[in-house]
Formats: C-alpha cells, sequence, structure tokens
C-alpha cells in the first residue's frame, strides 16, 4: 500500500483546512486509517482514526470537535477536515493505514504510512 496525503498549507487561526490520504496499488477497504501529526519539537501522536466501514471513528482530545474524519473507500481515500485551527496545530500531518480491526491510537500498530503533509496555522 502506498499512501499519499495532500491538502496541507498555510491558514489564519481559526481556518479550515481539509487533508486527503490516496491509497494506491492495493485497496484499503478493510484497513482502520489514522491521521497522526509530529509538531515542531514533538513526538509524532494520533489525531483521528476511522473504521474500514466508517462507522466507528475515535478523535484525540486534543482536537475533538474541531475535526471529522471519514472516508471514501470507492476511491480509497480518507480525509480529514480541520476546523477552527489553532497556531498550536501546526505540524506535519501523516495519514496511516492498520489492519487491525479496532482503531488503535500508538503508532506501532499501523502497517503503512504516508510522507505527511506541513500544516501551519499563523496567529
Amino acid at each position: 500500500v502506498q499512501l499519499q496525503a495532500s491538502g496541507g498549507g498555510l491558514v489564519e487561526a481559526g481556518g479550515s483546512l481539509r487533508l486527503s490520504c490516496a491509497a494506491s496499488r492495493r485497496t484499503v477497504s478493510n484497513y482502520v486509517m489514522g491521521w497522526f501529526r509530529r509538531a515542531p519539537g514533538k513526538e509524532r501522536e494520533f489525531v483521528a482514526g476511522i473504521s474500514w466501514s466508517g462507522v466507528s471513528r475515535y478523535y484525540a482530545d486534543s482536537m475533538k470537535g474541531r475535526l471529522t474524519i471519514s472516508r471514501d473507500n470507492a476511491k480509497n481515500t480518507v480525509y480529514l477536515q480541520m476546523s477552527s485551527l489553532k497556531p498550536e496545530d501546526t505540524a506535519v500531518y501523516y495519514c496511516a493505514a492498520d489492519l487491525g480491526v479496532n482503531i488503535r491510537t500508538t503508532q506501532t500498530s499501523y502497517d503503512y504510512w504516508g510522507q505527511g503533509t506541513q500544516v501551519t496555522v499563523s496567529s
């Protein structure tokens, strides 16, 4: 599986962005998909996850209420809609795929990773 994250950019505080993660080489319709982020000087952390069916979703407390994760299995793509962005949300955002059944928040649970897309929120 190859994952390509896109949609990052520079946005003012309070703004919104929609990230996309397109998979290729094989379908990810039976994978749990997750988004992680790494802020400058910090460890990479879990942000959001979605089950293979899209029914179950889980969000990190740090961004809960400001995120919506979704997926379109027909397009082999996962999305992360982010709103009310804050300067502390500045980070490289990564998508990842996990063959497990449940949404997991640990990085080592994920089997495939995209290259990341930079999100910069100005104050």
